[in-house]
């Protein structure tokens, strides 16, 4: 009797984090990882999951959804300096703007990333941050956002 017990208790637990991740899906995965992120053990075992680690959207997108704005300077420095370090392994596709670009693709390493969006960026100041020190490898991605 007392096993069934337990089993239903583990069983209660997966349904309410199911809950959760679903909530959590109709946030921003910045704001999910922001806000819950070493939050407590649990949060913390939630947002490290490949559905809000994967793509990241550093564009704060306004009530319109026509404009976008760059993050504030506490929210970058927290991703920069704890956030990026732990997650950049797992982090896919990245959504930059110009003004955090070059603080966030210094932050960490990307082995995974396969995918930068750079937004409100010309040519010149993306030639200057990819000059082949770090980041020589993705030339083929700046010539579809550069130009697009």
């Amino acid at each position: 009797m007392y096993t069934q017990t337990c089993n239903i208790h583990s069983y209660s637990w997966m349904i309410c984090d199911e809950i959760l991740i679903h909530i959590f899906k109709k946030l921003y995965n910045v704001e999910v990882l922001y806000s819950l992120m070493g939050f407590n053990q649990r949060l913390n075992r939630i947002v490290h999951d490949t559905i809000f680690t994967r793509d990241l959207c550093f564009l704060e997108c306004l009530p319109d959804n026509k404009i976008s704005s760059p993050l504030s300077d506490p929210i970058l420095d927290r991703f920069c300096s704890e956030i990026l370090p732990e997650i950049g392994h797992r982090i896919k596709a990245l959504y930059l703007e110009r003004t955090t670009m070059e603080r966030i693709l210094h932050a960490t390493n990307y082995p995974n990333l396969n995918n930068l969006s750079l937004c409100h960026i010309d040519s010149e100041v993306a030639m200057s941050l990819f000059d082949g020190k770090r980041f020589s490898l993705i030339n083929f991605i700046l010539e579809l956002d550069i130009h697009s």
